[in-house]
């Protein structure tokens, strides 16, 4: 889908995403960041659904976020930092079930990242961040 198809059949209007707060920007950041997990998920290949579920979770989840993130703090730029940093401070009323809070802010702030960069249209720089972090975990081999 093409982002002028997108704008046009919802009637959006252009935004500046940081005039949303961190946890704004962190919970569409969770939908997108999803979206493009499920899509690599189910490019592998047909599977049970429960089984795609599976994988898909081991990787949205707040620990692996945390660690991609932590893999990619030296290729922020000073915005893009200061979006994470935002979106990790940010004091959410609700906490992840399996993931130290260490990890659920880090988490929130890669989220926030994601969330800011879709919003502004940067998705050749949201795909390259996230190509970048699933391969050095080892999820592009």
């Amino acid at each position: 889908m093409e982002e002028g198809m997108i704008c046009q059949a919802l009637c959006l209007k252009a935004v500046d995403a940081g005039s949303y707060s961190p946890l704004a920007l962190a919970y569409i950041g969770d939908a997108v960041y999803e979206v493009l997990i499920r899509t690599r998920v189910m490019n592998q290949g047909n599977m049970q659904v429960s089984k795609m579920h599976k994988r898909s979770a081991e990787l949205v989840k707040a620990p692996t976020q945390a660690v991609i993130i932590k893999l990619l703090l030296e290729e922020l730029s000073q915005e893009e930092m200061a979006v994470y940093k935002r979106g990790r401070n940010a004091r959410s009323a609700t906490m992840a079930k399996h993931a130290t809070m260490t990890e659920y802010r880090m988490a929130t702030g890669f989220e926030a990242l994601v969330g800011y960069l879709y919003l502004e249209g940067r998705h050749d720089r949201l795909l390259e961040l996230i190509h970048d972090g699933l391969e050095k975990i080892g999820e592009l081999s």
